[in-house]
Formats: structure tokens, C-alpha cells, sequence
């Protein structure tokens, strides 16, 4: 890849194979340097009027290798990025204003500018390498862990992680490979994900893999990102595969595994859940963040290593790392774009403010840029909500919040109330759920809750959101308030137990209590008997079957009921 990049920049084939020999052959840049900084004719100073002939032959190609704005050129020698770029020693009246610009961003050595910027993301520059380095999740990388043990002994087993985003399930899948030497010579490394990647994509990746283990029996671990995102039949395409061993499936998923994963898949995984980080540990990652020079924030100012960044003084106070662990909710990737992001914001207006004073500012007089939280607060703007209208999230706060409403805590109540919506759920959903525990739970001890929650579903239904958001909470803090009874529900549920276990019975109405609208059905026996209760009022026929006798479903005023009443 990397002699192909050189190749396409006009490179002859010699020199690109003799600069990536020198550099390591693993980066363009490196090599692209070493070219520019030892052959002779490719030196950055030339000639004050080089003639088209007099410029090295690979030369029209680097103009669209370097992005950034180099010194010294005039404002004609880049008119089109295709024709070869025309350098001059003498700097034009206009370049000469250019760099004399108050931009400690700008104002660097042509050295400097010969080197490209990264734009890899802060977290992915600070994504941990081996298993050592993962913070968190001590339950899963304790050194006695399952995990732990299994890669110790090279037997791997196929594993979903499940957790949060931003809690390393993508880190440590990737960790696993370079956590020994044994194991990254064991085992190699295939990552595909679930949003870009089909049947296909998996069927090259499990036929090169038996390839592999058939030539040097390399075990290939295949790590899809995102699997809930395949469907039914595509997950079906894994089975096989991991039942002969052929891979080690690693599979990464924010979703819950049993809503979203079919059970065949599951049985053949050890599901391993990810918590949310704690605010101890993104301070831990955000203070790395800060100190590592090589890849760490100093990088998202534009200053590497050895180019200027031991000059750039950036200072972020522990407020500012604070607030930032603490309004995160767990997700180490938010945290550190969150920083990154008032990093660069406190920058640039460091370089507003030194261009209002028209004082130039040098690299090598050092630069301070502290990060306030105010920039902080700017960066994160609102505070993601994690909900999902159609996932486990949406369980999970709806039963919060018919719990906080049996326990009589309106406040809890209203808060999960405020969540939900926030979160963006239909209130007409949270409606009929009120309808549901205004019987459920409330029942008789107030059967009035039952209108309340009626009309609230009416009313939210006429109106809508954002308006219905108090009409809502009225019906929430009112059925938290009520009195309690579950008698009806209880009664309900033992007749329904009752039903379905005695249903070879299946015993007849009793003939008292079947309708005669015809003179057979008279003859025959159909109502004799019956006692009309208004005008009986204290008769005791029964109404259950003979088998059911005194049987009670429904015990008024509440009370527990004995084993023999059923």
C-alpha cells in the first residue's frame, strides 16, 4: 500500500523501495521525508528561477500530498493543483505579510510544514493496545478472570461483549490480539462491522481463515462491530463457522443480546457484559489524555512530537477534568471528544486574541493554552440522553417508572416521567401504561384512578407533546399518591390459573344460571331455579360450579390469602 502511494506520486520504483527500506516500510510520510531530505536533486530549496526541466521529475504529484499552505510560494505558483509548483527564494510583498500573521498555528519551520496533520479522532490515538491498558472493567480483566485464563492458555472462546458505547468492547477486542507475544503469533486478527459488511464480506473472511490454519495453523479471530445490526438469516451465516472451529467469533453489540441475537448464536457464545465507566476511571483516561505527548491532546492542536509540541503548554485544571468524568455517563469516547473539542475551542481563541494584539507569536516562546470549563460546558453543549424507544432502554425505564409509582415516590415517578419524554417515547405509550396501573395497582382502594387515567389519555391525545408533559405528570403524581390494592389483579390471575389448570373439567354453567329464551330450553331445565335477587336480596344460591364451591378469587378489603382458599 505504502509503495503504491509513493509510486502514485511520481516516485521513480528505485527510490520509493530504497526510502520505505530506510523508514521501516510502514508509513508514506516517513518515506516521503527521507526522499525529500536525501536526494539530492529533491531538496525543498531550489534554484530562484528553476526552469521546468530543473525540477525533479515526481515533483508535480506532491503539491496533492501536502495540504497545508507552504512558505515562500507565491500566490501564482498554485493557481491549479495539477502543474508543477513553482518555488521562489524571494518572498512577494503578500507572502512576506502572510508570515509575518500573528498564528502560532502557522508560524512554524518549513520542516514543520512538511509533515501532514493526523485527524484521527483523540480516542482512537489513545486506544489502549494490550489489556494492561484497558481502564475499567475489572469484573472481566482481573488476572483470574475467564478471559484473562483463556488467553493465557490459547483457547479463546467465541464471546459477545454487550455494554454502553464507549466502554471498550471494540478496545478490548482488538487488545486481546497484542496482549502477549504467544497469542498474537496464536491467533490473528480480522474486524469487520455489521453496518458496512454483509454475508459476502463474512464468507471471504472464514475462506481465507481456513486457508490460514490449514498453512501455518494460525487461528483467525473474526470481530464484527455492531452485530445486532444483522439480521436473522445473516447471523445464521456464523453458525456453521463456529461450530467447526474454523474462527473464533468476537461480537460487539450496545443492544440487549436476548432482544436482538438469535438464541443459536447465543448458545454458542459466552456473553460477557460491559459496564458504564465511573467517573474515577475517565479521569484516569482524560489526565492521559492530557500528559501523553506523542498521542495525546497536545496532537489535536497541530504540534506532534518533536515539532514543537514540548513548547505548547496545555493546561486543563482538575474542574475541568471533573466536570467532564461526571457528565459523561460512563462513555470514555464522549469524554474524550468532549475534550478535544474545548482543547481546540481555547485554542483558537487564544490565536484570536494574539491576532487582536497584532504580537507575533513564535512556537519556540512557548504557547499556553488552558482549557477552561466553560469551554467544556461548550464542547458538550447537552447531555446525551441514552434511550431507545425500541430496545432495552425502553423496559427498563418504563418498569422504573411503575415501580416508583407502586412504591407511592412521586418524585421518582416524575423524574422517570421526565425521562421517557426527554428521551423522545410516544405519550400516548406512557398513557395507556397509567390506564393499566390506575387497575392494576390502584384498583378499588380508589376506582377513581381509573378515570384520571382515562381522561390523561384523552387529554394527551388532544393536544400532544410538548403541552401534554404536565397533564402526564398530573396523572403520574396522582395514581403515586393513591391508595393501593392489587386484590383485583390478584383475582383476576388466580382465576386465569385456575382456568388453565382445570381445563379437562371444563365444567357447565349450572342450569340456574342459563338464559331460557326458547320452550325447549325451558322444558329442559334451563333457569328453574333461579332466585331473582332484587326481589330476593338475601337468598344464597350459588353461582360458581359444584366442583368450585366456596371457592374466593377476589379477597375485599385486602388481606393475604390462606392455602385454602386456593
Amino acid at each position: 500500500m505504502e509503495m503504491q502511494q509513493l509510486l502514485s506520486m511520481g516516485f521513480p520504483d528505485e527510490l520509493a523501495a530504497q526510502a520505505l527500506a530506510a523508514t521501516g516500510g510502514k508509513s508514506t510520510v516517513k518515506a516521503t521525508e527521507w526522499i525529500l531530505t536525501h536526494k539530492p536533486n529533491s531538496t525543498t530549496i531550489v534554484n530562484p528561477s528553476p526552469s521546468p526541466s530543473s525540477l525533479p521529475a515526481f515533483q508535480p504529484k506532491l503539491d496533492r500530498f501536502f495540504q497545508t499552505p507552504q512558505p515562500n510560494i507565491s500566490q501564482q505558483e498554485t493557481e491549479e493543483p495539477n502543474k508543477r509548483i513553482k518555488l521562489s527564494s524571494s518572498p512577494t510583498p503578500q507572502t512576506q505579510q502572510q508570515q509575518n500573521k500573528p498564528s502560532f498555528f502557522f508560524n512554524r519551520s518549513k520542516k514543520q510544514l512538511t509533515k501532514t496533520q493526523t485527524h484521527e479522532p483523540l480516542y482512537e490515538r489513545l486506544r489502549p493496545r494490550t489489556l494492561d491498558d484497558v481502564v475499567g472493567q475489572d469484573h472481566l480483566l482481573s488476572t483470574n478472570s475467564i478471559l484473562r485464563s483463556a488467553i493465557q492458555r490459547n483457547r479463546l472462546p467465541s464471546i459477545l461483549l454487550w455494554g454502553p458505547p464507549g466502554t471498550g468492547k471494540t478496545t478490548i477486542a482488538k487488545a486481546i490480539i497484542n496482549s502477549s507475544n504467544s497469542t498474537s503469533t496464536f491467533y490473528r486478527f480480522v474486524s469487520l462491522s455489521a453496518v458496512t459488511s454483509g454475508v459476502k464480506d463474512v464468507r471471504d473472511a472464514v475462506d481465507e481463515a481456513r486457508k490460514l490454519r490449514l498453512k501455518t495453523n494460525q487461528t483467525t479471530v473474526l470481530f464484527v462491530d455492531e452485530v445486532h445490526r444483522f439480521n436473522k438469516s445473516q447471523q445464521d451465516s456464523f453458525l456453521p463457522v463456529i461450530e467447526d472451529g474454523s474462527i473464533v467469533f468476537v461480537g460487539a453489540t450496545t443492544e440487549n443480546p436476548s432482544f436482538h441475537l438469535i438464541t443459536p448464536l447465543l448458545s454458542r457464545c459466552r456473553v460477557l457484559t460491559l459496564n458504564p465507566l465511573q467517573p474515577h476511571h475517565l479521569i484516569l483516561l482524560l489526565n492521559r489524555a492530557v500528559n501523553d505527548i506523542d498521542k495525546g491532546l497536545v496532537q489535536s492542536l497541530g504540534f506532534g512530537s518533536g515539532s514543537g509540541s514540548s513548547q505548547v503548554d496545555v493546561s486543563v485544571g482538575e474542574d475541568v477534568v471533573d466536570f467532564i468524568a461526571n457528565n459523561c455517563d460512563g462513555d470514555a469516547r464522549v469524554a474524550l471528544n468532549v475534550l478535544e473539542i474545548a482543547a481546540v475551542n481555547a485554542a483558537a481563541r487564544v490565536q484570536h486574541d494574539n491576532e487582536e494584539c497584532k504580537d507575533d507569536v513564535v512556537v519556540g516562546g512557548g504557547v499556553g493554552v488552558n482549557v477552561s470549563v466553560e469551554d467544556a460546558k461548550e464542547a458538550l453543549q447537552s447531555k446525551h440522553l441514552a434511550y431507545d424507544k425500541a430496545g432495552e432502554e425502553h423496559y427498563n425505564l418504563i418498569s422504573a417508572l411503575h415501580k416508583s409509582m407502586r412504591g407511592s415516590d412521586a418524585d421518582a415517578a416524575i423524574y422517570w416521567l421526565a425521562r421517557m419524554l426527554k428521551g423522545g417515547e410516544e405519550p400516548l405509550y406512557i398513557a395507556r401504561r397509567l390506564v393499566r396501573f390506575a387497575s392494576e395497582d390502584v384498583g378499588l382502594a380508589d376506582p377513581l384512578a381509573l378515570n384520571q387515567a382515562v381522561s390523561c389519555y384523552q387529554a394527551c391525545h388532544f393536544i400532544g407533546m410538548p403541552e401534554c408533559n404536565v397533564i402526564l405528570a398530573q396523572c403520574v403524581a396522582y395514581l403515586a399518591l393513591a391508595p393501593k390494592s392489587i386484590a383485583v389483579y390478584r383475582a383476576i390471575g388466580a382465576a386465569e390459573k385456575l382456568v388453565r389448570e382445570s381445563v379437562g373439567q371444563n365444567e357447565g354453567v349450572p342450569l340456574h344460571l342459563r338464559n331460557a329464551p326458547t320452550k325447549l330450553m325451558k322444558e329442559v331445565g334451563y333457569g328453574k331455579g333461579y332466585i331473582y335477587t332484587p326481589d330476593n336480596p338475601s337468598s344464597t344460591q350459588s353461582y360458581l360450579p359444584p366442583s368450585l364451591q366456596g371457592f374466593k378469587f377476589l379477597h375485599w378489603p385486602d388481606r393475604n390469602p390462606s392455602e385454602s382458599d386456593g
